[in-house]
């Protein structure tokens, strides 16, 4: 399985299942079941399924930041060149979190085969 490292609050928003697009600079063919590591924390504190990545426009991404709370005027222009939502569905918070030995250089994916889940 991989891991896919996210940084706090969002973490937390996806786990509660409130947040429902995670925001990226690009595409992911990744379906299915991931892990959700919290950024810095070398722990796996749930899953979520990724079903789509959908590219998206300035108005959607606008719109979208708009619905969780941001103001008119902070959502003028992208964090990245091209926006891509990648769609999750049906988080699962981890009574315990897990911890893994983080691998050196790892970014945005980690591989968690080694790892029962």
């Amino acid at each position: 399985m991989r891991g896919l490292i996210i940084k706090s609050p969002y973490i937390e928003e996806i786990l509660a299942g409130t947040k429902k697009w995670e925001i990226r600079g690009s595409n992911t063919k990744i379906r299915g079941q991931i892990a959700l590591i919290k950024s810095g924390s070398s722990r796996i504190f749930g899953t979520v399924n990724i079903v789509e990545s959908k590219e998206i426009t300035m108005d959607e991404y606008r719109t979208w930041k708009i619905g969780r709370g941001a103001n008119v005027d902070e959502v003028i222009e992208s964090p990245y060149k091209r926006i891509f939502a990648w769609v999750l569905e049906k988080p699962v918070i981890f009574k315990e979190p897990i911890v893994y030995k983080h691998p050196m250089g790892a970014i945005i994916w980690v591989n968690l085969d080694e790892y029962e889940l």
